[in-house]
This record gives C-alpha cells, sequence and structure tokens, in this order.
C-alpha cells in the first residue's frame, strides 16, 4: 500500500509502478485503491467527468431493451444480501452507463456480456467515473468485441491454441483431435464449424466478459481486472490458456469428443489458484508474445482491433508501457529464481500416435489455420445462447 500511495504521488504519477503493483500478488489490494489507480491505468481524467444523463437518454434508444434485458438478467453479479431498493438502482445506473457510452461512441456497438463488465466498474468505482474508465476501455481493450461482426473476437480467440501448443502440445493434439460436435446451453448442434473455433468457444464467455460472467467470487473478478487493465488487451486470452494448462489431467482423462471437452471446460472451478495464474500468464506472455503468434492466429488484423491501435494507447514513456513491465518482471523473477523451471514445451506422446491411428485429424499447424479461420461465416446460422 506503501508502494502504490508513493507512486500516486508522485510528479508525474508513476504509472509503470502502478501497473506492477496491478500485477504483482494481491494487485490493488482494496476498491478505495482501485478508484485511485484504475483510471491511472486507463489514462482516464477525473476531473471533469460526464454528468448524470437526463430521461431522454433511453428513448428511441436502438439498445435500450436488449440491455434492459441483460441488466435484468444480472442479479447474481450483485453482493448477495444487497437490499432490493439498493440492487434496482444500481441496475438503472448500469443501463445509463451503457447507453451513455454507445451513444458517445455510435462506431461501438452493443454484445451479450457487456454489461458483466460494466458492472464490475460501476460496483467498484462509482457511477461517473464507471462511465469515463469504461468508456476509455470500450473504445481500446473491449474495440474488438464491439464490432458489427465477430471477426475480430473469433481472431482472438485463435491465439488460444498457439499458446497451448506452444506450452503443451498433447493437450493440442487432444483438443483439436476432439470431433465437431459443440455443446452451448445443454443443446447440441452438429454443425460445419472449423475444429479450431469450435474447440475455443468454450473460452468465448470468459473472454467478452472478462470473466466477470463466470466467477462467483467478486474478489476473484476484480483481482483479474487489476491484472487485465495493468497488460496488454489480449492477456485475457492468455489467462484462458493458463486454466486450460491448469487442468490438463481432466481435459486428457475425458472423452475424446467436442462436446465432452467443452462441457468440462465451460464448467470453470471457482477455486482456482489466482496468484500462480496469473504470474503464469504474465510469463507465458513475454515468452510466446503476441507477435510471435500472429501468423498462427489466422485472420489478418485489421487497423481498427485493440491489439493494432494498443500502441495509440499507450502513456508516451516507454517505460510505462505494460509489455515492458511484464518483462522486467519476468526478468527479476528468473534472476530471483535461477533453479526454477523454464515453462518448455512438452515431447509429444504416443498420445498423438494413437490419435493418428484412430483416423482423427490432429495437430492442426498454422497453415491448416489459415484455412479454416472463419468458420461462422459458413456455418449454419444458429443462435448462440452463450449466457445461461
Amino acid at each position: 500500500m506503501a508502494e502504490i500511495s508513493q507512486a500516486l504521488t508522485a510528479t508525474p504519477v508513476d504509472v509503470a509502478a502502478l501497473r506492477r503493483m496491478a500485477i504483482s500478488e494481491g494487485g490493488l489490494l482494496t476498491d478505495q485503491i482501485r478508484c485511485k489507480v484504475w483510471p491511472k491505468l486507463l489514462n482516464v481524467q477525473t476531473d471533469d467527468l460526464l454528468d448524470k444523463p437526463g430521461a431522454a437518454l433511453r428513448e428511441n434508444n436502438k439498445d435500450y431493451q436488449q440491455v434492459l434485458l441483460d441488466v435484468r438478467r444480472s442479479l447474481r453479479r450483485f453482493p448477495p444480501g444487497m437490499p432490493d431498493e439498493q440492487r434496482e438502482g444500481l441496475q438503472e445506473e448500469l443501463i445509463d452507463i451503457i447507453l451513455q457510452v454507445l451513444l458517445r461512441n455510435p462506431q461501438l456497438h452493443y454484445y451479450q456480456g457487456y454489461h458483466d463488465i460494466v458492472v464490475t466498474f460501476l460496483l467498484v468505482v462509482g457511477e461517473k467515473l464507471a462511465t469515463a474508465l469504461v468508456e476509455k476501455l470500450s473504445t481500446h481493450h473491449l474495440r474488438d468485441f464491439m464490432d458489427p461482426t465477430m471477426d475480430n473476437t473469433k481472431h482472438i480467440l485463435n491465439y488460444l491454441m498457439p499458446i497451448i501448443e506452444r506450452v503443451n502440445p498433447e493437450v493440442h493434439d487432444f483438443m483439436q483431435s476432439c470431433c465437431c460436435l459443440v455443446s452451448i446451453g445443454g443443446n447440441y448442434a452438429c454443425v460445419f464449424f472449423s475444429r479450431a473455433e469450435v474447440g475455443t468457444i468454450f473460452a468465448l464467455s470468459w473472454l467478452i466478459t472478462w470473466f466477470g460472467h463466470v466467477l462467483s467470487d467478486f474478489r476473484h473478478v476484480v483481482r483479474l481486472y487489476d491484472f487485465f487493465l495493468a497488460c496488454h488487451p489480449l492477456m485475457p486470452i492468455y489467462f484462458a490458456a493458463v486454466i486450460v494448462l491448469y487442468r490438463e489431467s481432466e481435459v486428457l482423462e475425458c472423452e475424446c469428443d467436442m462436446a465432452s471437452v467443452h462441457h468440462l471446460l465451460s464448467q470453470i472451478p471457482q477455486d482456482l489458484p489466482y496468484e500462480t495464474l496469473i504470474s503464469r500468464a504474465g510469463d507465458l506472455f513475454v515468452q510466446f508474445p503476441p507477435s510471435e503468434l500472429a501468423r498462427e492466429a489466422v485472420q489478418q488484423q485489421s487497423q481498427r482491433t485493440a491489439v493494432s491501435t494498443f500502441k495509440d494507447f499507450e502513456l508516451v514513456s516507454a517505460q510505462q508501457r505494460p509489455d515492458t513491465v511484464l518483462r522486467l518482471r519476468f526478468k527479476e523473477q528468473r534472476t530471483k529464481e535461477v533453479d526454477s523451471k523454464a515453462v518448455l514445451a512438452r515431447p509429444r506422446s504416443s498420445r498423438f500416435v494413437k490419435l493418428a491411428v484412430m483416423g482423427l485429424t490432429v495437430a492442426l499447424g498454422a497453415a491448416a489455420l489459415a484455412v479454416v479461420n472463419t468458420a461462422f461465416q459458413w456455418a449454419p446460422k444458429i443462435d448462440l445462447q452463450l449466457f445461461p
């Protein structure tokens, strides 16, 4: 807490130190500290916040009905035991924040799950500051998810399997070999998705809500937000990868069909070792940066993606860039822990041979991924119930 306070009172504010604190064990510790630090991490000025919107905001708003439905279903995102009157007041504020951000940024498109992110900011920093933070976040880190199509979202999901392959080829091969039968919301739909995209769809709700929809303990949610706000926009997909890698034994013991694998992985454990996984995700980002994985991530990035616009978002000082902070942290850790094991790709086991003999398609490489990059574009259009 003393280091955070020192960084906040420095002239100028030591953003690099705040990033280190947000990444390091325990994160930013309290919501009171987050109210001060989150704006610095997003480079948001807090002395000129927007006034509370009037009733006209909701009139003839094309997104109002969908936002209203989603917010009404968000009861479990509020602290248990909260009085109904207080919760209903917060839900009204949640609607206003979302509509105000969309009104001020017509290039952004609302998506189901966006409210799960916004409610986290509302509960931590209050309505006025949450509006400013969410607006900055929506035009940078979340920008890919707010396009009129899912192309950029799918592009980010396509980073998942290359990360897993670098660390554990056996898990990668097993997941790629499973058949294209996917369970969504309890209903089975056999569709012609590419194996790469069906194999990562379990992580979609994790990614587009920053895990807010799937974690029941609010402490864990805000801890992850500390981490994500201090890092590159692709860090949530690295965290998704380490969750899969952490559950290696469960995955390999699962029936080799995508319905079983999807069901297993979509039920995220609530007792994960979050600090360990956060540390490992940061280390994997340094070892296998997005630039190294881009060729395998299939889709060609547009100039409007969060990844490509991130350089515009970074603060001027190079030492304050989150990528630099992660690399310094990784270097310091390796210096202190000379005997610690490096994250090395394990040799492919005999499971690969067995699966190949069974006639299953396994181990899609970069060339194959480049061919099967857009399943949603040519698959039958179905209603994906991603948020039960």
